[in-house]
């Protein structure tokens, strides 16, 4: 089987993952696999579900964050992340996704985040940092369990609103 990606250095960021021919939108440039050690949050750990974190073995950790990816992540029925085309990638063009596609909250990316592009959010954050534009423009390239936690905090959020109303209510009798 022919390469469709390799590592090289992706200048200012370290190593990248770039893409050895065109591919098109929907081809999947990692599949992933998951490592079975059990592991807490960390750098280059990815969200695998609502509450555990996991490792990808291979590659993974070689693609770059961007805060105007050409690639997501889709979930293989083994839970781990693919890693596909959101578009048309040319020949050469470093391969990366933003890594609030798989992960809620972000706590190990404290300094500038290096990605360069017109977009940039200025620091790598999570999925749960991301204005509600972005989120959809992502649709169809993220981990389901980011939007299931989105509808869950809105929806304790709404009860908050709705205790705090209440509350107001009793007082004012």
């Amino acid at each position: 089987m022919t390469p469709i990606i390799e590592e090289r250095i992706a200048h200012g960021r370290g190593q990248g993952i770039f893409a050895v021919s065109p591919l098109k939108r929907g081809a999947i440039l990692y599949l992933g696999i998951l490592d079975n050690r059990p592991i807490t949050n960390h750098s280059h750990a990815s969200q695998i579900s609502k509450t555990q974190f996991g490792f990808h073995l291979g590659l993974s950790s070689k693609f770059n964050h961007s805060c105007n990816p050409n690639c997501g992540i889709v979930l293989n029925a083994s839970g781990g992340h693919n890693i596909v085309a959101m578009c048309d990638i040319a020949a050469a063009d470093e391969a990366t996704y933003d890594y609030a596609m798989r992960n809620y909250r972000i706590e190990h990316f404290a300094g500038a985040c290096a990605c360069g592009s017109a977009n940039c959010r200025g620091s790598i954050t999570g999925w749960q940092d991301l204005p509600q534009q972005r989120k959809d423009d992502y649709a169809g390239f993220v981990a389901p369990y980011l939007i299931e936690l989105d509808l869950e905090n809105a929806a304790i959020a709404q009860q908050a609103r709705s205790a705090n109303r209440l509350g107001a209510a009793v007082l004012h009798e």
